[in-house]
């Protein structure tokens, strides 16, 4: 029963940390050069967004996206579920992707 706990508990840290959660994301900001992107609809991103970020709406992620893969990629939604399918969809792509989850628990500058 130990193990099977044990196992649990480590494929969720390992689940957890796959998307970016726990990171320093000011931290490889400050050394790295990085793009922010706001997946959520053009209206969302309209009333208000990460200050610097661009608006590619998650549904919009393909193969034909044109971002930097020599920059960091940071991702965030309104809730964290959207971010989390743009990081699968840009970690398949073969960017250095992070998921920066929900905008109101980002503690970063906006713009309005």
């Amino acid at each position: 029963m130990k193990k099977v706990f044990l196992v649990m508990l480590i494929s969720l840290f390992l689940i957890g940390c796959s998307n970016g959660s726990g990171i320093d994301y000011k931290k490889l900001m400050l050394e790295n050069e990085y793009v922010i992107v706001d997946v959520r609809t053009r209206e969302e991103y309209e009333l208000g967004h990460i200050e610097k970020a661009i608006n590619i709406p998650y549904d919009e992620l393909d193969e034909n996206v044109d971002l930097d893969k020599d920059k960091i990629i940071f991702v965030y939604c309104k809730s964290g579920n959207r971010s989390k399918i743009a990081y699968n969809i840009l970690k398949e792509l073969d960017y250095t992707v992070y998921d920066l989850g929900a905008f109101t628990k980002i503690d970063l500058p906006r713009e309005m």
